[in-house]
């Protein structure tokens, strides 16, 4: 069946070339423009309904598997089960996704799903102001993207607690990064696993690359930084903001300088900015310390003291990344729900649903009875419902 499609263009172009060449020619295209070829189909038994969901073929369940965990077709141990009709025997889904995730083909969910869940990729575009930030080039800013990867890879990999994201008290840097971060006696190219003794550095709120993307090229952000967290952390993105909202005003003229926090003040003052912004800047201040390549300092661009004190909307006073750190890992469920949801969605494809809700909220319960231990999340995503199941499109 599937050849009965291609082979009038094969007879065709070996009658008009007059060759078996010809003929491979003529059909290449065909091939290369199905369907079929350029889109994982999934297809649904005569019987189902667009008002139930049915279980996917267990081929097709190879297929969802693959692609989630090393973004490219089964090999042919996953597929030899999946033709034997085994793959959802007790213990073999398990015993598969360990397999997967050892193999150098996991690279891909350890680079990719980081890059999309927090917005790694945008780092690409970040250009800070050479005059301010003259050390800053193309090497440091890959450097900064590999460590943030690399640090999801060894929580992935080594079956960490999801929470050690934020409280890993180690990191992976080369020379270059090593430098930037102050962090004595690595050299070369390479990158290495290293302990972290500063707190404030411990985790993500401590990369050079989330630091660097949620600034603006001169100076640093709080609102950028603070709505990074609500969104990529804790899943409450804040509204966009009214029309006709001024920007911040910058430093410049004759006038004293004043501290981004100075200036966010007289911002908030407009009441119709206040309301979001009480939530979104104290994330963004606890955070000033670090500059807008993601470097510690202690004075402002304005010259004062950095004050990185502010109060979370839940009412903890937070007072530096390290108090940020712990307010967030006071309530652990909104992070690794947050990061269900987004690797829910990276598996599956899609969009969440409100009918998908309930099967993150089970997966989040299970695996806090394991520690949030990362097999417990991943497990919990490709036995849940919504992978292994999927919903005849309405007519």
């Amino acid at each position: 069946a599937d050849v009965a499609d291609v082979m009038p263009f094969y007879a065709l172009g070996r009658e008009d070339g007059g060759s078996f060449d010809a003929g491979i020619r003529s059909a290449l295209p065909r091939i290369l423009a199905s369907p079929s070829f350029l889109f994982r189909a999934e297809q649904d038994p005569p019987a189902a309904t667009a008002a139930e969901p049915h279980p996917v073929t267990d081929i097709e369940l190879a297929s969802r598997l693959s692609f989630f965990l090393w973004s490219s077709i089964p090999d042919e141990e996953l597929l030899d089960l999946a033709v034997a009709g085994r793959l959802r025997a007790p213990g073999v889904l398990q015993q598969q996704v360990r397999r997967m995730l050892a193999d150098e083909r996991a690279t891909a969910l350890t680079t990719n799903f980081p890059d999309q869940w927090l917005a790694l990729r945008n780092l690409e575009r970040t250009v800070p102001d050479l005059l301010q930030f003259p050390t800053f080039d193309h090497n440091l800013r890959t450097a900064m993207q590999r460590e943030t990867q690399l640090l999801f890879d060894a929580v992935v990999r080594g079956n960490r607690s999801a929470l050690e994201l934020l409280s890993a008290d180690y990191t992976f840097v080369d020379e270059r990064l090593a430098r930037h971060y102050g962090i004595p006696n690595v050299y070369g190219s390479a990158f290495r696993r290293v302990t972290i003794t500063d707190p404030n550095r411990r985790g993500l709120l401590g990369h050079g690359s989330i630091l660097s993307l949620t600034s603006v090229a001169t100076r640093t952000s709080p609102v950028f930084r603070g709505k990074w967290l609500l969104t990529n952390l804790l899943n409450t993105p804040p509204p966009l903001p009214p029309p006709n909202v001024p920007a911040l005003a910058e430093n410049g003229g004759d006038t004293q300088p004043k501290s981004v926090r100075e200036r966010l003040e007289a911002h908030r003052a407009n009441p119709v900015c206040a309301s979001c912004h009480r939530s979104i800047d104290p994330m963004g201040f606890a955070l000033e310390n670090f500059d807008a390549v993601g470097q510690w300092r202690d004075t402002t661009e304005a010259g004062g003291p950095v004050d990185a004190s502010g109060v979370l909307a839940d009412g903890t006073p937070v007072n530096g990344p390290a108090e940020l750190r712990e307010g967030l890992l006071a309530r652990p469920h909104v992070f690794v729900g947050t990061l269900t949801e987004k690797m829910l969605t990276y598996a599956l494809g899609r969009g969440l649903q409100a009918g998908d809700m309930p099967v993150v909220r089970r997966i989040v319960a299970g695996a806090a009875r394991d520690d949030y231990r990362f097999m417990s999340i991943l497990m919990g995503i490709v036995e849940s419902r919504p992978f292994q199941n999927r919903v005849k499109p309405a007519e």
